[in-house]
């Protein structure tokens, strides 16, 4: 028998941390706060077969939107615990895969929520007075001062796509600016404000002078502003995307705007983009009148990146520390106490009925008492943190890995 130790069971001082992509150094710097001292950062994306070259170590790895987690990384990364993505998404990860592996995948979806929404008003304003286009000309040395096709948003309609945590910000915003704020969703959502919910997408495009975007890269959602729905926007129109480049036909929207049925776009989101800062870039929507092209920053400002480097190190910190998952979209949420003089063992297995009966019956076996079991499970895996009496077994976690259905077990402390 012997007793655990206070402290880790693994030296944080050991845990290897990679961070990719120039993620804010508020993340690093929380990382060593909390005492992990071996923190790597890069400023860019890593392919495929620089990952496989130098993962085999790493047990939390940070990415934001480019560098690709896939199947074939993970089966590598035979240590990695946790995978950060810094940023709102998590399409960069193979969630399955990631599953399956037992890894936890967090991100910071509502982090950058502010940024997005300050872009979306600001470029409402600068479309509806057609500031592109007398910028390029003062720029070429050309007063043009007139008011021809220049209005205030005041009174105007926005229709916002996407009711979600972006869209609704998007809504308090808008109506403080005294637009009349329509929104649709898939999914019953409560208004905001003085914001009116409408019953089908074309009834909002057909009332909206603004339309904005604000919905997740899904099979639904992919094209779905295709030649026919822009043609049911308000004639004069403008249409702004900044949430995923799957959503709009680019093509489709360019002959839009050359027709003069849409007066303008906001765009910040591409079907292709280039893969880092300064590469070639290409778009039909280039040098087209009262366009604005932004390349993927709408939740790039310092405070967003600011914000996603705590939140996301937070969780990363609050899994290794005590095992929490909440947030995770990988393995199941469990919000876990700091249970005092105990020992805390952490089991990820497969949903299959009866697991934790075995594990229960190891534990008995091996007369050690529970002192806090917690379990929840999601439809491809369980997760099942024990606390466990101080005294325990040289034996147990070689038990534990033996129980059917384990993906992995370890002692956190």
């Amino acid at each position: 028998m012997k007793e655990a130790k206070e402290n880790l069971s693994y030296p944080k001082e050991n845990i290897k941390i990679l961070l990719l992509e120039g993620i804010h150094p508020k993340a690093a710097e929380n990382f060593k706060k909390h005492h992990f001292t071996n923190v790597e950062t890069h400023d860019v994306a890593w392919s495929e077969e620089e990952l496989l070259n130098n993962i085999e170590d790493v047990q939390i790895i940070g990415v934001r939107s480019k560098t690709q987690i896939t199947e074939k990384v993970l089966k590598h990364a035979k240590k990695l615990k946790a995978i950060g993505c810094f940023c709102i998404g998590t399409n960069q990860v193979d969630l399955d895969a990631a599953t399956l592996a037992g890894v936890t995948v967090f991100n910071s979806p509502y982090s950058n929520t502010r940024s997005v929404a300050e872009l979306v008003i600001s470029e409402s304003i600068m479309l509806m007075r057609r500031i592109p286009l007398r910028d390029k000309k003062a720029h070429e040395g050309v007063w043009l001062k007139d008011a021809k096709e220049s209005y205030e948003i005041r009174g105007k309609n926005i229709g916002i796509i996407g009711y979600g945590h972006i869209g609704s910000q998007v809504s308090v915003l808008a109506e403080n600016m005294g637009l009349n704020v329509l929104y649709y969703d898939i999914e019953p959502k409560l208004p905001m404000g003085n914001a009116t919910r409408v019953e089908s997408m074309n009834d909002l495009l057909k009332r909206s002078d603004i339309v904005t975007l604000h919905v997740p890269a899904t099979s639904g959602t992919e094209m779905m502003m295709d030649a026919d729905k822009l043609s049911q926007m308000k004639k004069g129109s403008i249409l702004l995307n900044l949430s995923r480049g799957s959503v709009v036909d680019i093509k489709a929207l360019s002959e839009a705007i050359k027709s003069g049925h849409i007066s303008g776009a906001g765009i910040d989101v591409y079907p292709q983009e280039p893969e880092s800062k300064g590469e070639p870039f290409q778009s039909e929507l280039q040098n087209l009148p009262n366009v604005i092209l932004t390349p993927h920053i709408g939740g790039s400002t310092i405070e967003a990146q600011y914000n996603i480097g705590v939140d996301v190190s937070t969780k990363l910190i609050n899994l290794i520390d005590n095992g929490t998952t909440v947030g995770s979209h990988s393995l199941p949420s469990l919000n876990l106490p700091v249970q005092k003089n105990a020992h805390r063992i952490l089991h990820i297995h497969e949903n299959k009925p009866g697991v934790l009966s075995e594990i229960n019956r190891c534990l008995s076996d091996m007369d050690i008492n529970i002192l806090g079991q917690y379990l929840k499970t999601n439809e491809k895996i369980g997760y099942v943190v024990l606390d466990v009496d101080k005294h325990h077994d040289d034996g147990l976690l070689n038990v534990l890995n033996e129980v059917k259905h384990t993906i992995k077990a370890r002692i956190l402390y």
